[in-house]
């Protein structure tokens, strides 16, 4: 029997992954940060002394500033440290950059995990995805409402820029929870600290002209990287009944095929169906993952050019048991 269709030993083989090195962890910041902070530096003084080619230099800053929001993930899952402490400590620190307060956000990600996929338990830490008969059930101001809110500019524009800014200042479904006010405010002054000091050293200018960019298009290419990891041509969603977090993971969770470079930058994310059956397996191990276990890196493939045709999708067919775009929907009403 194959590991990928026995869930205990799935998750016994995954086991002997989930050893993160005190080492190499430290090198992967070292070697994400250091150049992050000289970019930024480099850029700050370019628009100082009006080089405007200087805000280029906010591409390849917000790629190394999603990676290490992807570190701060891996904190978050336990996966980064063996000391839960360090762990958490370096998240929060790591999440004043990336405008994530951390604790918060690993809470709503918890939840994301357990519920992937389930039709029943849609409620925080996911793109928001209703059924074909949910949309049709709406009324024509909220069905317009919700194809706007699948709009690729709001999903990967106007959506990141909102909820990294804003939507983050509140702990939005978790309003209740003492823990997350505390995680919030403390993310809160922290940035205002940034902030004061960015505009101290380097002026107003230059930290609107520069570190906002890098915060806007760091957080458009993470939405886009954590929709296409859900939201994919033969993704799995089941109601409660039938949902299993097995075949969630695996076959929910697509194992996206991004070039060298981009998989680099994003941390090995791509392989997300491996990630969400072993969440504690550091990134960087990965990779080593699907190459001891061909069987996992030929699950759930989406190619690079293939996943941007995955934005049209976005109902749930309970009938047909697939994503579609509301043209298809349309149709075979």
């Amino acid at each position: 029997m194959s590991i990928a269709t026995d869930p205990r030993a799935l998750r016994q083989t995954l086991a002997a992954y989930q050893r993160p090195s005190l080492a190499r962890s430290i090198l992967e910041i070292v070697i994400t940060a250091g150049p992050l902070i000289a970019i930024w530096g480099l850029a700050f003084y370019a628009l100082a002394h009006h080089v405007w080619w200087g805000l280029l230099l906010t591409i390849p800053a917000a790629f190394f500033l999603v990676r290490l929001f992807m570190i701060q993930h891996d904190c978050g899952h336990g996966a980064f440290f063996r000391n839960k402490r360090l762990n958490d400590w370096v998240g929060r620190i790591i999440g004043v950059l990336t405008v994530t307060p951390y604790d918060y956000w690993r809470r709503t990600h918890a939840i994301h995990h357990a519920t992937s996929g389930n039709l029943d338990r849609r409620w925080l830490g996911g793109v928001e995805t209703l059924t074909v008969e949910e949309y049709r059930a709406l009324s024509p101001i909220k069905r317009l409402g919700y194809r706007l809110y699948r709009n690729p500019v709001v999903l990967f524009v106007i959506g990141p820029a909102y909820m990294f800014i804003l939507q983050h200042r509140v702990p939005i479904g978790l309003m209740k929870e003492p823990k997350a006010w505390l995680s919030v405010l403390g993310n809160n002054l922290g940035l205002a600290l940034l902030v004061l000091a960015f505009v101290l050293f380097g002026g107003t200018g230059p930290f609107l002209m520069v570190h906002l960019p890098i915060v806007l298009l760091s957080a458009s290419i993470g939405v886009w990287l954590f929709y296409v990891q859900h939201q994919f041509e033969g993704a799995f969603w089941a109601r409660n009944d039938d949902w299993t977090l097995h075949e969630a993971s695996l076959k929910g969770s697509s194992h996206l095929q991004l070039p060298p470079v981009l998989s680099w930058f994003a941390a090995n994310i791509g392989v997300h169906h491996v990630h969400h059956v072993g969440s504690k397996i550091p990134y960087y191990r990965l990779p080593q993952v699907l190459k001891d276990h061909p069987e996992l890196d030929e699950m759930s493939r989406v190619g690079f050019w293939e996943s941007f045709k995955s934005v049209r999708l976005a109902l749930w067919d309970e009938a047909k048991g697939r994503l579609v775009s509301f043209h298809e929907a349309r149709r075979y009403r």
